[in-house]
């Protein structure tokens, strides 16, 4: 018989191996999926793993797909460890993109380099503003962050809509929702030429060092903990949980805002309905696959940046449908939960083994 016990300790060694099974498992459910598509499964695990990487110009779109992925995890990840559920960080990436496009929109022929900073600086001030109004309401009146946040990213994604159909519409636009095209000095400069990786790569690395010195080598980072999983001994400690619900909120909200910023003044170059692409939602699933961890959030962003190029290719080269990329996701979220069992629980097989007298049942038993 085959049974979950409970672990006396979480299992270390589960602990790092749960993403990696997770991941394999995955892969074998896509492998069924392709087959079950009438697709080669060795052409479609090519286009999602190998197709990313096999040049130097793929590596840097997959950097460009992993940069908001990463830097929007970041945020979330400081919220999870302080017990704070932001869930609506897609729509603080939104009003991000927003206030760094109207920032973008004032530019013209005389405007100086200057306004590079000054987008990106809009940006997180815009996912703050978004985030501080589920901290406020936490805050006052005790709301669900969870509801708040979520139902925040469609008020964002209208504000954008109405922003792009009305007063930001490009009169030289043929009538296509969208912006005029931002003008060269917005551009965020670029790491290499005949390369899209821009210098937000190296803004979510110095994110990945100020995150793992905040969270394991300062007494603030202890608080922010602390404050936001154990209130009442936060207080006994001196610890504020109000300035963790805050501190937690408002730097995941900049986090996105910086994120949407660097994708309007980058690769997009203007605002258009298509902005919301979903980082938000998949930086979730970076950040636990990542352990919460800085390091392995970096390396969960690429995996997760390689499904959404890979997701693209499988449309074009396997006329497969782009909603591939969410089966991806939604498979390695799920895989990765189940896989979690094995952390704090084990399986355990018992039996009976027949003795010398039938009456005597001696139990065999093991356990992984």
């Amino acid at each position: 018989m085959l049974k979950l016990e409970v672990r006396p300790q979480a299992s270390g060694f589960w602990t790092f191996a749960s993403p990696l099974l997770a991941l394999l498992l995955t892969v074998a459910i896509g492998v069924l999926l392709f087959t079950l598509l009438g697709k080669d499964p060795v052409r479609g695990l090519q286009v999602f793993f190998w197709e990313p990487i096999k040049s130097p110009y793929a590596i840097g779109e997959l950097l460009v797909k992993a940069t908001p992925l990463l830097i929007i995890a970041l945020g979330l990840a400081l919220c999870f460890r302080s017990n704070v559920w932001n869930i609506g960080a897609e729509g603080q990436f939104v009003m991000g993109a927003v206030s760094a496009g109207g920032v973008a929109l004032l530019a013209d022929k005389t405007t100086g380099q200057w306004i590079v900073p000054a987008i990106l600086l809009a940006g997180v001030l815009g996912g703050m503003a978004w985030s501080g109004l589920v901290a406020l309401l936490k805050d006052r009146f005790n709301a669900n962050e969870i509801l708040v946040s979520l139902m925040l990213v469609y008020v964002a994604d209208m504000v954008l809509s109405y922003l792009v159909f009305g007063p930001w519409k490009d009169p030289a636009g043929y009538n296509f929702p969208q912006s005029r095209t931002f003008d060269a000095v917005t551009q965020i400069p670029r790491l290499m030429a005949g390369s899209r990786v821009h210098i937000g790569s190296l803004l979510a690395l110095i994110g990945v060092a100020v995150l793992w010195l905040f969270l394991f080598r300062s007494r603030a980072g202890f608080a922010q903990e602390v404050g936001g999983l154990a209130p009442a001994a936060a207080r006994y400690a001196g610890f504020s949980s109000r300035r963790a619900l805050w501190v937690a909120l408002l730097a995941s909200g900049g986090a996105a805002g910086l994120a949407g910023a660097l994708e309007v003044a980058g690769p997009i170059g203007q605002l258009t309905p298509y902005v919301p692409a979903g980082y938000g939602f998949a930086a979730i699933i970076v950040a636990f696959v990542g352990r919460l961890h800085p390091v392995g959030m970096v390396f969960s962003a690429l995996l997760m940046s390689m499904f959404y190029i890979g997701g693209e290719l499988a449309q074009s080269r396997l006329g497969l449908p782009k909603s591939l990329t969410g089966v991806f996701q939604g498979l390695l979220l799920f895989n990765l939960l189940a896989c979690d069992t094995l952390v704090s629980w084990r399986l355990r097989f018992s039996g009976r083994a027949v003795a010398v007298h039938p009456a005597v049942a001696v139990p065999a038993r093991g356990a992984f």
